[in-house]
Order: structure tokens, then C-alpha cells, then sequence
């Protein structure tokens, strides 16, 4: 055999080797990969019952009149009887604060209708706002608003988006966050667990993980409540709230 045969004899068995050995390769990478396409998509979810840390409640007064400066002072003092009444119950000052006035005249409203001059002419409304962390009390003294009543005070709700009575919020979500994930992920974890032995399989590490938003809604209501940070136009009438958390998890799968 002459030199340059023997020279192309060993190149085609180095060419041989070498397409055996890639594909051989080939074949282990693609069973990782078909074993890597292995995974369960599963959710857990994880509920805590709370207690509001802050209410929340506008005391809106509201006075008509024709004589502007004499409504005024009708405000003022009706005014005055809610800070009282707030006092008495044990409310501090730095707990409320009072708004602007808001002043309206009927016949100055070109919109308005046609029997606006048989109405008195003068709205006069202001807002006294209770902040309280007491919120036992603050939804105690929410119930004795007869007691304004009797006092010749009527609270006003008309045009307000709020409710009558105070709001009630927990402010504490970061403090809770991080145990309510542990737990949802571990929820998750056992239903993998479950799905795995039901196929004969095992599970394995994370391939990826999502959390959804934190919600926060009255305990005793389905109406909704507030979203993660909180606040919002939503009825948030109830003290006690639940708190709750949807996580998606793809686990791998071995075996």
C-alpha cells in the first residue's frame, strides 16, 4: 500500500471515530435536554387573618344658607362640636385635623337648573379627618354618631366616594411578606410532590418561580379591599382583613 493510501485510510477512520464520537455526545446533550423539558407547573397559595393598624375616618359637615358669612359661622360651629365629640372619646389632637372650606354657590353655577333661586344659595362643607392607630376605639365611637345627632349635627356623605364610617388599613404587609412567600412556595412544593409520585417521579430544583400580587381584603366580606401598598377607593368598612398570596412555581422532575 503506497503512502498516500495509507494516508487516506487513516484520515477516513480519523473522520469515522470522530462522527461517532460527536453523536454520540449529540445523544447524551439531547437526553439532558428532553430531561431538562421534564418540569410540573404548579401554584400555592398562602392566607393570614390580620388585624387593621390604622383607621381612617372623614367626619364631612355640611351647612346652606343664604347669608354666606352667617353660614360660615353655622360651620364653624358644627364644626366644632365634632372636634368635641372626638375629644371627649379620648382622641388626641394630633390624631385630627381639620380641611379647608369648600364654599358653593348654587346661582353662580351656570349648569344649574332653573329653580336654583328657590334653594338656598350657599353650600358651605368641610371635613374633619380622624387618623387614628386606636382603631378599636376609633370603631367604637363610629357607632355613637347619634350622639352628633342630638347635638344638632348631621354628617354628610353626598358626593363623597367614601363610605360614612371609617376606613380600616393594615399597614404591616412588609413584616408578614416574607414568611406568607415561605409558606406559599412550600404550598406549592407538596403539590408538586404529589403530581411526582402519581407519574412515578421525583422532584427536583426550581427551573423558575413568579409571585403574584399580595391582597388585602375584609375577613367577613367579599367585597374587594386593598391591593399591595394598600389605599384605594375599595370598601375597607372591616377591622379584621386577609391577607393572601398566589405563587407559580416549574419544578424539574427526575426519574
Amino acid at each position: 500500500m503506497s503512502a498516500e493510501k495509507g494516508s487516506s485510510v487513516v484520515l477516513a477512520l480519523g473522520l469515522c471515530v470522530g462522527l461517532i464520537g460527536g453523536a454520540a455526545i449529540l445523544g447524551r446533550s439531547l437526553q439532558e435536554i428532553r430531561k431538562g423539558e421534564r418540569y410540573v407547573t404548579v401554584k400555592g397559595v398562602a392566607e393570614r387573618d390580620v388585624k387593621a393598624d390604622l383607621a381612617v375616618w372623614g367626619l364631612k359637615v355640611r351647612v346652606a344658607g343664604n347669608d354666606l358669612v352667617e353660614a360660615g359661622r353655622s360651620l364653624e360651629a358644627t364644626r366644632a362640636k365634632v372636634l368635641q365629640f372626638l375629644s371627649e372619646k379620648g382622641f388626641s389632637a394630633e390624631e385630627v385635623s381639620s380641611q379647608d372650606l369648600k364654599v358653593s354657590d348654587r346661582q353662580a353655577n351656570d349648569y344649574g337648573s332653573g329653580n336654583t333661586r328657590d334653594m338656598l344659595r350657599y353650600v358651605v362643607e368641610a371635613t374633619v379627618l380622624l387618623r387614628t392607630r386606636n382603631v378599636d376605639l376609633a370603631q367604637r365611637v363610629s357607632r355613637m354618631t347619634d350622639e352628633l345627632v342630638r347635638a344638632g349635627v348631621v354628617l354628610s356623605t353626598k358626593d363623597d366616594w367614601q363610605s360614612a364610617g371609617p376606613r380600616f388599613i393594615f399597614t404591616q404587609l412588609n413584616t408578614i411578606k416574607p414568611a406568607m412567600l415561605a409558606e406559599a412556595t412550600k404550598s406549592a412544593r407538596a403539590a408538586a410532590a404529589q403530581f411526582a409520585a402519581d407519574s412515578g417521579s421525583a422532584v427536583g430544583s426550581i427551573r423558575r418561580a413568579s409571585q403574584g400580587l399580595f391582597s388585602i381584603t375584609n375577613r367577613d366580606q367579599s367585597a374587594p379591599g386593598q391591593g399591595e401598598g394598600g389605599g384605594g377607593s375599595e370598601d375597607e368598612s372591616d377591622l379584621n382583613k386577609r391577607v393572601r398570596v398566589v405563587v407559580t412555581v416549574d419544578y424539574v422532575l427526575k426519574g
